[in-house]
């Protein structure tokens, strides 16, 4: 977002004026003892190139008034039903990492909603760029160009970082416009700060600021090791904490999203906790490695698998298992039908289990994903504690189709076009590519249908 601030001037006028007019000073020499003086600037001069500027432009819904939900109300005062908005624009960083085909990757809060994508390169050249994908979950996005004469940059295995790498950091901090800034690697794999929904951070003490989001991460060869992402600073500055994505988890994305335009994540169903020293020392482990099952769901590939509570995992398809947040990373970059391989303690016994990550049921949707006429309609399928079995309206726009039909949050969908509905995949399956959608509605004791055309 746009950035105000000052520059405070502190050197004084008379000192500056002998600066200004004192004689130039001889140029630092290119070698000591025979040694070149050693620089970053070979290699910032091939990586700058594939760091770009991402401005956006967003419209933004303004809340409205209790009043202005009341149809009779905006009846009477012949006020629209159209949803209030203003725009809002954002700027960041992007790095390109295909240069023939013009994608870029970037954090989804960087184009979180936008309705327009600029891409500024390096030389000056302004585009334009369309959205490919984006993962809320990873906080990352893919954004595609149309141009010759781009840069991309190399991917490095960040799985061989090491706590004391050099790294730099290239972005856009503040608006300023395109800057490095060096440190090193302080710690790997960082997780459970709940900043996004799944974290393996590379935490960095290089200087990573507002702006610095989907920027790069290099290291002295100039290969892409992360894409910055978040910084911890009491007044949104930094101060040498700062947060990457590895590119290990971020090439998988960026290839699931060019593909699919999202990230299909599956079900394993399998709740799990970090293995305590007082845990260990309960469940009788000489380790404290590995993550403790907590919970099966029922039906879930993980209990078709015979795990159990109180079973310990130790590595999944080969790669140790060193925390939950591990695990629940490595099943997270799974797509469904991918098989998962797991190492477990069982009642002190090593066995091996095998299960399928399965399509995950649905929690809550935006409508729009349904059909057209349910845009404005946030769903989710009832609980099993509920009277009634259906898919409920949680949220509903007073400006959309649904809202003027009659149709209010609370209300249950127990069937559309005269087919039963559960749960949201069978409202998806009833409604289909139908031109219009007969809803039964049953809202407490009473039921009706809403015919939407």
């Amino acid at each position: 977002m746009p950035v105000n601030f000052s520059f405070r001037r502190t050197i004084p006028a008379l000192l500056l004026a002998g600066l200004l007019s004192a004689p130039v000073a001889a140029q630092l020499p290119e070698s000591v003892d025979g040694a070149p003086v050693p620089s970053l600037a070979p290699m910032l001069k091939r990586v700058m190139p594939a760091v770009v500027n991402i401005s956006t432009q967003t419209e933004i819904e303004v809340a409205e008034h209790p009043l202005l939900r009341d149809p009779f109300f905006r009846h009477f005062f012949d006020i629209p039903n159209q949803p209030l908005k203003r725009k809002s624009s954002s700027l960041g960083s992007g790095v390109i990492v295909d240069a023939k085909n013009g994608y870029v990757i970037t954090n989804n809060h960087v184009i979180d909603k936008a309705k327009e994508i600029t891409v500024l390169l390096n030389d000056g050249r302004k585009l334009e760029a369309k959205l490919v994908g984006a993962d809320p979950e990873s906080d990352l996005a893919v954004v595609k160009v149309k141009e010759d004469g781009l840069t991309a940059l190399p991917f490095a295995d960040s799985d061989e970082l090491r706590v004391g790498d050099f790294v730099v950091a290239i972005g856009n901090p503040f608006g300023l416009g395109q800057t490095a800034t060096s440190g090193i690697v302080s710690a790997l794999g960082r997780s459970g700060l709940g900043i996004e929904g799944y974290e393996d951070f590379i935490q960095t003490d290089a200087s990573i600021n507002p702006g610095n989001s989907g920027g790069a991460l290099v290291n002295l060869r100039g290969e892409l090791v992360g894409i910055n992402t978040a910084i911890v600073g009491p007044s949104g500055g930094n101060v040498g904490i700062g947060f990457a994505i590895p590119t290990n988890m971020a090439a998988s994305i960026q290839k699931t999203l060019i593909e699919h335009g999202e990230v299909r994540r599956g079900l394993l169903g399998v709740m799990v906790q970090d293995i305590t020293p007082e845990l260990a020392q309960a469940f009788g482990l000489e380790q404290t490695k590995g993550a403790v099952v907590t919970g099966v769901q029922p039906d879930s590939p993980a209990a078709k698998a015979g795990l159990e509570q109180g079973d310990v995992l130790l590595t999944v398809n080969g790669k140790a298992a060193k925390s939950a947040m591990d695990i629940r990373n490595q099943v997270g970059l799974m797509k469904i039908g991918d098989e998962v391989r797991m190492e477990i303690l069982h009642q002190g016994r090593s066995q091996t289990k095998t299960a399928t990550i399965a399509k995950p049921k649905k929690q809550s949707e935006d409508g729009k994903r349904f059909h057209p006429k349910l845009t404005g309609v946030v769903l989710s399928p009832t609980s099993p504690d509920d009277n009634v079995r259906g898919v409920r309206v949680e949220k509903i726009h007073t400006a959309s189709p649904a809202f003027q039909a009659g149709i209010r949050p609370g209300d249950v969908v127990v069937s559309a076009n005269k087919r039963p509905v559960r749960d949201l995949d069978e409202l998806e399956a009833a409604v289909g590519k139908s031109p219009e959608v007969l809803l039964n509605i049953q809202r407490g004791g009473n039921a009706f249908f809403v015919l939407l055309r």
